[in-house]
């Protein structure tokens, strides 16, 4: 999640038949498609949704100075006690900490001050890349809900989970003001309701398996949630050996050897974002972790 606050509009256009309502927030072209007709109603789920978006955003960025997430990252071993909103996202990081032993860490996103993915062959340095590594790690961090305490020098990072939690966030709020389909979309992150009025499902596209960016195979979404994690924008290439921006907080060096992205479908946004990481994570045992998921369907590309 990055950048200053955004502008506090939208677009909406009644298209074949329903209304798409579009924004941008942390990063990411934001899609809202409703199905039905009344303007009145599509001008207030749009503008509710982006305001949740926009609120999020500058509620868990790591690039504002007026957030909470400022306040615990240079508190300087003090300890601080956070919201309720925040406790809950403090307590999903650190089962998923448990869940990947280790690998999905939210206090690893020092290591963005080393490794910058902009598709150069800029490689750090094997001792920058040291000398963060003690500044890593769930389990240094004191977390006794609601209290929190991080060692001088860490940093936490909610960039990872915070997309999809912002998608979960909006369905929900769209989905009590009208009984119509709709489909959350941010930066292909999406959660869907259906059947639409003509009785058929959401179509979406993802990628095949060992076709990035060439084929696309069409799902039909009735109610669930996709989610996307990949390097397809992020990651450095040098003597012809790609780097993941999927790092990897044990060693700070990227992931080697996994896929190239994963897409998972379930339940909701925040499971599927969930487990496509935990899938990058996996690297080369990426699909012996998910033969061990239930009800899954993914989507691999190497």
């Amino acid at each position: 999640m990055m950048g200053n606050p955004p502008l506090l509009d939208y677009s909406l256009a009644l298209v074949d038949g329903r209304y798409v309502g579009t924004f941008k927030a942390m990063s990411s072209p934001c899609e809202i498609l409703l199905d039905h007709t009344d303007l009145d109603l599509a001008h207030a789920q749009v503008q509710a949704a982006s305001h949740e978006a926009w609120r999020i955003e500058q509620k868990f960025s790591r690039y504002r100075t007026d957030n909470i997430v400022h306040a615990l990252n240079h508190a300087n071993g003090r300890t601080l006690r956070v919201d309720e909103e925040t406790a809950h996202l403090l307590n999903f990081a650190a089962t998923l900490h448990e869940l990947s032993d280790g690998l999905f860490d939210i206090t690893s996103g020092v290591l963005r001050r080393v490794w910058k993915f902009d598709g150069s062959d800029n490689i750090p340095q094997p001792n920058e890349i040291a000398k963060l590594l003690p500044l890593i790690g769930w389990q240094q961090v004191r977390w006794a809900n609601p209290f929190l305490t991080l060692l001088p020098g860490m940093e936490l990072d909610f960039g990872g989970i915070g997309k999809e939690y912002a998608v979960d966030r909006v369905f929900l709020q769209l989905a009590g003001m009208d009984n119509s389909a709709l489909l959350v979309n941010f930066g292909g992150d999406l959660r869907a309701r259906g059947p639409c009025r003509n009785g058929t499902a959401w179509q979406v596209g993802v990628e095949k398996p060992h076709a990035a960016g060439q084929a696309v195979e069409m799902i039909a979404l009735l109610t669930g949630a996709l989610a996307t994690s990949g390097d397809a924008r992020r990651f450095l290439l040098k003597k012809g050996v790609r780097y993941s921006h999927i790092l990897n907080p044990k060693t700070g060096w990227p992931i080697q050897g996994g896929p190239r992205s994963a897409t998972i479908l379930s339940s909701d946004c925040v499971l599927a974002g969930m487990l496509a990481t935990l899938t990058l994570l996996a690297g080369k045992n990426a699909e012996a972790f998910l033969k061990e998921q239930e009800n899954i369907k993914a989507w691999l590309v190497w």
